[in-house]
């Protein structure tokens, strides 16, 4: 199919298709977009990518050609004929129609066999932090995440210290994964066109992360720190052993004063770390 505006609209028009805000549903249909994400992904016939919000398929067309097996997760079972029509040439697409946050997706992938695991998809904006960090705390052994998101979202994931969106979030992400842009997209190559341009960032799974003594103590840490953001780093952990904290600041040229967003993930990894299990619950 050429996935222009016109051949889009006429194939939702078919099927009586209505788009669904709730879903927050925006196809793309620029096809040198959705060839260049494909190829920045560096899928090959070893990998097996997870597509969630496929649409009505423009994507997951392209990833079928490259990948060994691309699962898709849809929650609007109305899509359901427009999905068969647009793939029904390709035997390595499976699709669930079902909310990928509420599926076991680690059972959902015993079946298949592959060398890499990819995400790879057009992110509903209202749900792409749940998912991103549903793949972290269920522990899905993920390679590498290329996703296309709402572009101050993308802004946080792989903002660095001292950055307005450098956020608690930017510092659990980071633990996980290098981040990098792959590219900025318009919204005018969406139908219905979104009221924000959008951003396509790479998730590559980090082989040497950081030492933690206590890994629940750190995320616990980092939420703490950054729960009043304009405050200092004294106000919002007045509840740990500051003399600790600041030693490991003055160590690192700071001091109680700073703010949490001036703090690289290397100097919150050294705080926990310090800290032990010294902090009031």
């Amino acid at each position: 199919m050429n996935y222009s505006p016109s051949k889009m609209h006429e194939m939702l028009d078919k099927h009586n298709f209505n788009f669904k805000k709730k879903f927050g549903q925006n196809f793309i249909i620029d096809e040198n977009i959705i060839n260049n994400i494909v190829k920045k992904s560096e899928i090959d016939d070893s990998t097996l990518v997870i597509e969630i919000g496929p649409g009505a398929g423009s994507l997951t067309n392209f990833l079928a050609q490259k990948a060994k097996q691309v699962l898709c997760y849809e929650i609007d079972q109305n899509l359901t004929n427009i999905l068969n029509e647009n793939l029904k040439e390709y035997n390595n697409v499976e699709i669930i129609f079902n909310d990928f946050l509420k599926r076991d997706v680690k059972e959902d992938l015993k079946k298949f066999e592959y060398k890499k695991l990819y995400v790879v998809a057009n992110l509903p904006y209202y749900i792409t932090t749940p998912i991103i960090i549903k793949l972290i705390e269920e522990d899905i052994d993920v390679d590498k995440i290329v996703v296309m998101v709402q572009k101050e979202v993308g802004d946080r994931f792989k903002a660095n210290p001292g950055c307005k969106d450098y956020s608690s979030l930017s510092v659990f992400l980071n633990y996980y994964f290098n981040i990098s842009k792959i590219m900025d997209v318009s919204k005018n190559v969406f139908i219905p066109r979104p009221n924000v341009d959008s951003i396509v960032v790479c998730f590559e799974k980090k082989q040497d992360r950081f030492y933690l003594k206590d890994t629940d103590l750190f995320f616990k840490l980092i939420r703490d720190s950054f729960v009043q953001k304009r405050k200092t780093i004294k106000n919002n952990l007045k509840n740990y052993n500051l003399q600790q904290i600041e030693e490991v600041l003055i160590k690192n040229n700071m001091n109680l004063s700073v703010r949490a967003e001036q703090i690289p993930i290397e100097i919150f990894v050294e705080i926990a770390n310090k800290l032990g299990g010294l902090y009031e619950k």
